[in-house]
């Protein structure tokens, strides 16, 4: 089956990389890209569900250089077959946009609406799409991720929360980069962010943090948004081996403190190298995880035996840069 995603426009490359990881879960593959528009074929769709970076997700119909091309399709494509009750089309203009569309959505709309099918503009049942990039896309909407239910777990807005928390679009897709179907680790769980996302996914989650009252605000967040499947302790990064006796993981998302040398057990660098060590003991797949830019993270982990196979810039602000990088074993 085809499949289209509409990303967001913020890191746009960590974004395709989120729609590439769920592909391979989905036995499917990212073929093409157009702005903000990524393409491919899929076996499972449902993995998109997931999605984290992105705005909305469907089936791709058809694609044309040719705006009467895209008419062609529609006037031969069978849509009663698709859409059962009402249906409204709605068109988007990326900003790398080629063609003139206006009016082609009502186009396209009156000639659905000529094989016996009902306009809702409103509140319709199934939801045609254009798109208009270097080419023009078609397809069917299937979930459109509203911003609101991000940010109902953003930190203020969780019982438990600290002012620096990644936002839960990008927790999600650190998740997604994981691979991730069964369980997730992340010994530097702070408030939970990074575990309501993966919880939420339907993964068991474990976590920790060597301060107590985050792992008790991390419990009871855990627990306002509805996730039971959990293991969290006070415990040390440095030392995941010694919290879970025995334990290998299947995935690690983690988003380590930026804090400086007065704020951490230790020498910041430090930190990160004896964490990362501690994780390639216990990991069996892959890690995504975030460090400031001035952290020489690539070679750190590959001298530990990781192989960086992404990495994705972010400035967030005038005294914070920082990297995303997804890393296995």
């Amino acid at each position: 089956m085809k499949f289209y995603v509409e990303i967001l426009g913020t890191l746009p490359e960590m974004a395709v990389a989120e729609v590439n990881a769920l592909a391979e879960l989905g036995k499917g593959t990212v073929l093409d890209k157009d702005y903000l528009l990524v393409s491919g074929e899929i076996e499972n769709m449902k993995i998109f569900e997931r999605l984290g970076m992105a705005h909305e997700f469907g089936i791709l119909l058809f694609s044309s250089e040719n705006p009467d091309e895209i008419i062609d399709y529609v006037k031969s494509f069978p849509w009663k077959n698709v859409i059962n009750g009402t249906f409204a089309v709605r068109r988007e203009r990326m900003k790398n946009c080629t063609h003139e569309i206006e009016g082609l959505d009502k186009l396209i709309g009156g000639i659905i609406h000529s094989q016996g099918l009902k306009v809702n503009l409103s509140r319709p049942d199934v939801v045609v799409r254009v798109y208009c990039g270097e080419n023009l896309w078609l397809g069917i909407r299937i979930r459109e991720f509203k911003g609101k239910e991000f940010e109902n777990r953003k930190a203020d807005r969780r019982p438990f929360s600290r002012p620096i928390a990644l936002p839960p679009r990008i927790a999600r897709a650190m998740v997604n980069l994981t691979r991730a179907t069964r369980e997730l680790l992340d010994p530097f769980m702070g408030t939970g962010g990074m575990l309501i996302e993966a919880g939420l996914m339907g993964l068991r989650v474990y976590g920790l943090d060597i301060r107590e009252d985050m792992v008790e605000g991390a419990k009871l967040n855990l627990e306002y948004y509805g996730v039971k499947d959990y293991t969290v302790k006070v415990g040390d990064a440095t030392r995941i081996k010694e919290a879970f006796p025995g334990k290998t993981f299947e995935a690690i998302a983690t988003d380590p403190p930026y804090g400086s040398s007065t704020t951490l057990p230790m020498k910041r660098d430090e930190l990160y190298r004896r964490a990362l060590e501690s994780m390639y003991e216990v990991l069996d797949g892959y890690l995504a995880i975030a460090f400031p830019a001035d952290f020489d993270a690539v070679s750190v982990a590959e001298n530990i035996g990781f192989k960086v196979i992404e990495e994705f810039y972010q400035r967030v602000h005038s005294s914070l840069e920082r990297y995303f990088y997804v890393m296995r074993i």
